[in-house]
């Protein structure tokens, strides 16, 4: 499906790649939706961006999501596509003594168990569309990971095999199925990653992107070219060169 004229929600809409992402795809033609977390973050990118409109949202409390969807099909009757954006990047030690699971825990809620619910919330509706579309987005560390991360890497890779099942299970249906995996970009999902060197700009992802979403043809994988150096690292057979070179 073509992002252009549609309407679409994307979680985590309120910051980082979500907000830029909603506004660079306002500016191509479609209608956005987003949600946050944060009440202040929501608003001020509601009040920057009129045309928008938003839910505050915690994408981990289940006991929400009936009544967010429904009031978002409620709202928005024609929704075309859902991108599953919200996510959360935090460094844990294995190797210490004793060893805490509350950041993995944290970390499978937000960025696996929360876009498994939303999907299910809202495929019934989109595979009732003509034309609909699912956006999963992982990372390119799903691929190669980040020893210091080892459970988001774990999730991202987990959320590159969901969306290939989602994909093959809705093959015979209107919803089309895309992941956009990144590399790193200069957002703040960890502290100080927006002024790192390495971090690719983030209006040059979004450009990059948005470019990949709007032609006639979406590929499944929405990689920009400097993730390539990730993705293709098994299938370059480098996998164990770029792990030591992306580790130190």
């Amino acid at each position: 499906m073509q992002f252009v004229n549609r309407k679409i929600l994307i979680t985590g809409g309120n910051s980082g790649i979500g907000r830029a992402l909603a506004e660079a795809l306002v500016a191509a033609g479609n209608t956005l939706i987003v949600t946050g977390r944060k009440a202040e973050t929501l608003k001020a990118t509601l009040e920057a961006n009129p045309a928008m409109s938003g839910y505050e949202l915690d994408v981990t409390d289940t006991a929400s999501l009936a009544a967010f969807t429904k009031a978002v099909l409620a709202d928005h009757p024609d929704l075309d596509a859902v991108i599953l954006n919200a996510g959360i990047m935090e460094a844990e030690d294995y190797a210490a003594d004793p060893v805490s699971t509350e950041v993995a825990d944290r970390i499978v809620a937000t960025n696996l168990t929360a876009p498994i619910h939303m999907a299910a919330a809202f495929l019934p509706h989109l595979r009732a569309r003509a034309e609909a579309a699912l956006v999963t987005v992982s990372s390119g560390l799903a691929f190669l990971p980040l020893a210091r991360t080892p459970v988001y890497s774990a999730s991202k890779a987990a959320i590159h095999s969901f969306t290939q099942s989602l994909r093959h299970q809705l093959r015979d249906t209107s919803v089309a199925v895309h992941e956009i995996a990144p590399p790193e970009v200069a957002t703040e999902l960890t502290p100080g990653q927006s002024q790192r060197p390495t971090a690719l700009p983030l209006e040059a992802f979004i450009t990059e992107v948005t470019a990949i979403m709007t032609q006639d043809d979406v590929p499944d994988e929405i990689l920009v070219e400097r993730v390539a150096f990730l993705r293709q690292a098994e299938r370059e057979g480098q996998f164990a060169e770029r792990f030591a070179m992306l580790n130190g």
